[in-house]
C-alpha cells in the first residue's frame, strides 16, 4: 500500500509540474496603438487590467520624419515608461515599427539609421523582439519587383540586429512556403517571421498547413487574431485548441499577441473588446 501511495502522489506532483510548466510557457500580450495609447504611460496599467501579460510597444510614427517620432529616446521618459512597467508587472513583449504599414521599407532613405533607431530603444529597454511590416508599398506579392530591395535591406538589418542581440520579426502578404524562401535569401538568424493568424485566413489559406510550412524556428512571435468581425471565442476561422496543439507540439515559449479580432459593430471600445480576448486566449493557453 505503501508504494502505491508513493505512486498515486508521484503521479500528482508530475501532473502540477507540467500544469506549471504549460502556463509557464505561453504568454498574452497587447499592444499599446491598438489600445489607443501609444507610448502613453495608461497603456500600461490598462493592459494589467485586462488581464494581459505584456505589451507591444510602438515606436511612433513616421511619415515624412527622417525617422521614427519615438519618446521613448529621452531618457526621463523612457525611465518612468520601464519603472510604470515594473509596479504594473507588465513585460514588454516587443517593439512595433507599424509606421512601415504605409511607409516604404524598400524604398525609404536612410533607412539602416531608422533601424538603428530601434534597436537602440530595444537595447535601452531589454526587449528582444521587433515587429516590422513590409506594409503596402512593399507587398511582395502586389509588388515583386521590390523584393531585391527587401531582400538587401533585411539582411543589413539583420547584421545589426544580430550583433545588439535581437531579433527582427518581419510580417509578409507571402504564403508559408514563399516566406521560408525570402529567410534562406536573407540569410540572417535575427530575421525571422511575426506571423499573423489574418494573413493566411483572408487569403483563403489553410492556417495550420501555413504554421506547419513555417515551422518552430522561423516564427518569433504570433500575432493571435483575425480581422476585426467578431471576437475570438465566436469566430469560426480559427481553432484555437488546434493552433496550441501545434505549439505544444513544438514547445514553443513566445508570446502570443493580441492584435485585432475586435466586435465589428462596437471596436473602439477597448476595455469590452480585449478584455474578452485576453481572458478567452488565457482559458486556453494558460
Amino acid at each position: 500500500m505503501k508504494f502505491f501511495a508513493i505512486l498515486f502522489l508521484g503521479l500528482i506532483l508530475s501532473e502540477s509540474c507540467l500544469a506549471q510548466t504549460s502556463s509557464q510557457t505561453y504568454k498574452i500580450g497587447l499592444i499599446d496603438l491598438m489600445l489607443l495609447k501609444r507610448q502613453k504611460l495608461g497603456a500600461l496599467p490598462l493592459a494589467k487590467e485586462l488581464g494581459a501579460d505584456g505589451l507591444e510597444i510602438d515606436m511612433g510614427g513616421l511619415g515624412n520624419r527622417p525617422t521614427f517620432d519615438n519618446k521613448l529616446v529621452i531618457d526621463s521618459i523612457r525611465e518612468q515608461y520601464m519603472q510604470t512597467a515594473k509596479e504594473a508587472g507588465i513585460e514588454f513583449c516587443s517593439l512595433g515599427m507599424t509606421g512601415f504599414y504605409s511607409q516604404s521599407f524598400c524604398n525609404r532613405p536612410n533607412i539602416d539609421n531608422t533601424i538603428a533607431d530601434c534597436i537602440k530603444t530595444m537595447q535601452q529597454m531589454h526587449i528582444k523582439i521587433a515587429f516590422l511590416p513590409m506594409g503596402i508599398q512593399c507587398d511582395l506579392v502586389q509588388h515583386p519587383e521590390v523584393r531585391d530591395s527587401v531582400v538587401t535591406r533585411l539582411k543589413r538589418a539583420g547584421a545589426m540586429a544580430e550583433k545588439a542581440g535581437v531579433i527582427i520579426g518581419i510580417e509578409t502578404s507571402l504564403d508559408a512556403t514563399a516566406e521560408v524562401q525570402l529567410l534562406k535569401d536573407i540569410g540572417s538568424p535575427a530575421i525571422k517571421i511575426y506571423f499573423n493568424f489574418e494573413n493566411p485566413l483572408s487569403n483563403g489559406r489553410d492556417l495550420y498547413k501555413e504554421m506547419e510550412i513555417l515551422g518552430r524556428d522561423n516564427i518569433c512571435q504570433i500575432h493571435c487574431t483575425n480581422k476585426d468581425s467578431v471576437w475570438l471565442q465566436y469566430d469560426k476561422q480559427i481553432d484555437m485548441q488546434k493552433i496550441k496543439s501545434i505549439l505544444d507540439k513544438w514547445q514553443w515559449k513566445g508570446w502570443l499577441v493580441i492584435e485585432r479580432s475586435r466586435d465589428a459593430t462596437d471596436p473602439r471600445n477597448v476595455k469590452r473588446n480585449y478584455g474578452a480576448n485576453v481572458k478567452y486566449v488565457k482559458s486556453v493557453f494558460q
